[in-house]
């Protein structure tokens, strides 16, 4: 397993994250450990979490299974590069506290670090980052309580998700006359069908020296294939969106079969193939789910076949040349 830097950072993580939002939710906890379990023994040394996910409201079901899994010992805790999330609602169901829906105040920050670390049974966050912007909360504020966990040892860096590329540059600018080192990542939604983020978010990304962690780096399913289900829900919407985009799929798919790949590796090796990217965030159900995502790391693709992924899924360009002379 090859590993890079995170952005401009020293810090060096495998280039896939294993995802866990699926933990809880689509996965049981033992389900859980095995798929954790085969990704460390493959290379994969990084791994995303969200306080919100499990999607119990304010219990932070998906972080307490992985807190369960550091809680087996075997050093499972010091190979992993560990990020999570704060900004979401943390109201259980019984409590209105206004202090726990989504924002970033100084408060949410320091409470929901702190809740995090004992439902993840570890001293430290490698990686904490801000699930969304919260327009209405100061750079200087949310950097405050950033420094303040980053003294106390408890965050070692800081990055951002869903941000748009003038936030990126708003909270560098901040915490730069802040002395502060700020962010070293953003996550985002990229994938080959939807492409948004190349207009403005990677370039400023590239600019201020953040790694791209790449959500739904197979578009929601739309990549990987025809669903093997058709009951579910998930897989009614995946259906809806390969009919609507059927010239696109079907271009796509016959690619792959000339290829010899499956679509979900091809689509995971583009990504891999960006200069910006550097991890996309896999988010297995199962253990054969996963060794599919681990077959992209060996998955070459050359120039000729970059430019037929680009003819089918046609890239957004960067501003301001996207569109301006």
């Amino acid at each position: 397993m090859n590993t890079t830097h995170l952005g401009r950072s020293g810090l060096r993580v495998s280039r896939l994250c294993l995802g866990t939002m699926n933990f809880g939710p689509q996965a049981t906890p033992e389900e859980s450990f095995a798929i954790m379990d085969r990704a460390l023994e493959a290379g994969i040394n990084f791994l995303d979490t969200a306080d919100v996910y499990g999607w119990r409201t304010g219990e932070g079901y998906t972080e307490t299974i992985v807190g369960d899994w550091f809680a087996q010992g075997g050093g499972r805790r010091e190979k992993i590069v560990l990020a999570t999330k704060v900004y979401g609602n943390m109201q259980p169901e019984a409590v209105r506290d206004p202090n726990l829906a989504p924002g970033l105040s100084a408060r949410k920050i320091i409470r929901q670090c702190e809740a995090s670390l004992r439902r993840l049974r570890t001293d430290w966050i490698d990686l904490y980052q801000m699930h969304h912007i919260d327009r209405s909360c100061p750079f200087e504020e949310i950097w405050q309580a950033m420094e303040t966990l980053v003294a106390q040892g408890k965050v070692l860096y800081v990055g951002s998700s869903n941000f748009a590329g003038w936030d990126i540059a708003t909270a560098q600018l901040t915490a730069r006359q802040r002395h502060f080192v700020g962010l070293v990542s953003e996550q985002s939604l990229y994938n080959l069908a939807e492409r948004s983020v190349e207009l403005e978010v990677i370039p400023a990304a590239r600019h201020h020296g953040l790694g791209l962690l790449p959500w739904s780096p197979l578009g929601r399913g739309l990549l990987a294939g025809p669903p093997a289900a058709k009951g579910r829900r998930h897989d009614q919407e995946r259906i809806a969106e390969r009919t609507e985009r059927k010239e696109q799929v079907e271009a796509y798919e016959a690619l792959c079969r000339e290829l010899g790949r499956a679509p979900s590796t091809i689509a995971l090796a583009w990504l891999l193939h960006q200069p910006a990217v550097t991890a996309p965030i896999i988010g297995p159900r199962t253990l054969d789910q996963l060794q599919g995502n681990l077959e992209a790391l060996d998955c070459a693709l050359d120039e000729a076949t970059l430019r037929r992924l680009d003819e089918i899924w046609p890239p957004t360009g960067s501003a301001p040349e996207a569109y301006a002379w």
